[in-house]
């Protein structure tokens, strides 16, 4: 065995809870319109996760059942769960540790990775390495975020943007050169200002004066936030297609991070992809955070053709952002 282990994408699940919330609905709500969100953010409907104590595990469960399913594997083979969310059932234990045992996973170990929207990609890069190490077979590495948990459905310029999902891939260890090729992840803390959670962390735990300021919702300032992602997410998809010595003609699909339609296009736009090679499916979920490429993946998959070339990119608060490169393996 000369070459090198590669960690190959084997399977994919995903979930999306069957409720809606319409551009239409949101009217009702907050000052906005439906011609006004679609024109800024390309967005018609989101999904939200209703039903008493039903939490982010809640939709982790499904996707990985879903993918187990196809792999024909069961759950106690499973050696390793990563969660990346920003939504954690709980602060602790982690997201992970209860979807494991509702799975019935008893043989994994898992945590969660908080990045926001590149939550995905850093728990891919994670779960790699996991498996290029040579030390696991099965790692499970799922995008997952409750959004409507954290949102202020008084706030119009947030409320009309999240909604609430989940996917997961399955990690195997291949050796001809399909799976995670190449990654690069990046990450500035000076973009925390733009984009956080005022309360409930450590910083400023939560009070009754907390509360009643609404500082344990999302907080975003929309126009900072908007350049930095244009230009981050545009400019590493690039120098991940250079450093590969790539160019658009070689990339089957772009799946990018599902935030803003206008963000997207600029992405491909850089990369030199036509519209069609792009996953878009913001338009009826919105932006589920750590769930929208693996929510991607999971409605393309019948298309993705074994050998295919694809750039996963993402922009998220903290700021955190990357792209990796992954050549698909059935």
């Amino acid at each position: 065995m000369n070459n090198k282990i590669k960690a190959a994408i084997t399977s994919v699940g995903g979930y999306v809870p069957p409720d809606k919330l319409t551009n239409f609905d949101l009217e009702k709500m907050v000052d906005t319109n439906d011609e006004w969100i679609r024109t800024r953010t390309g967005i018609e409907e989101r999904r939200i996760l209703k039903g008493e104590g039903l939490a982010t595990s809640d939709m982790v469960v499904p996707a990985v059942l879903e993918l187990c399913r196809k792999r024909g594997i069961d759950p106690l083979e499973i050696d390793c769960l990563i969660v990346g969310t920003v939504t954690p059932d709980m602060v602790f234990p982690a997201t992970a540790n209860i979807a494991c045992e509702k799975l019935g996973a008893k043989n994994a170990w898992g945590f969660d990775v908080s990045a926001a929207c590149s939550g995905f990609l850093y728990t891919l890069t994670l779960g790699a390495s996991l498996i290029e190490s040579g030390r696991y077979k099965k790692v499970v590495v799922c995008g997952a975020d409750k959004m409507s948990a954290i949102v202020d459905y008084s706030d119009r310029s947030t409320c009309i943007i999240f909604g609430d999902g989940a996917g997961a891939v399955l990690l195997e260890p291949d050796t001809e050169g399909y799976g995670v090729l190449d990654s690069i992840l990046k990450s500035d803390g000076s973009g925390c200002q733009f984009l956080h959670m005022k309360a409930g962390g450590s910083k400023k735990p939560a009070t009754i004066e907390t509360v009643m300021a609404k500082e344990h919702y999302i907080y975003q300032e929309g126009q900072a936030v908007f350049k930095f992602a244009v230009k981050g997410m545009a400019d590493v998809s690039a120098e991940l297609l250079e450093r590969n010595k790539l160019t658009g003609d070689d990339i089957a699909w772009l799946v990018p991070h599902q935030a803003n339609k206008r963000i997207i296009d600029a992405t491909a736009h850089r990369m030199g992809l036509s519209p069609e090679k792009v996953m878009l499916n913001i338009q009826r979920y919105g932006n589920t955070t750590a769930g929208t490429i693996p929510l991607c993946l999971w409605e393309w998959e019948k298309q993705l053709k074994k050998g295919d070339k694809i750039v996963l990119a993402a922009f998220g608060g903290g700021f955190t952002w990357g792209a990796t490169l992954v050549k698909w393996a059935y």
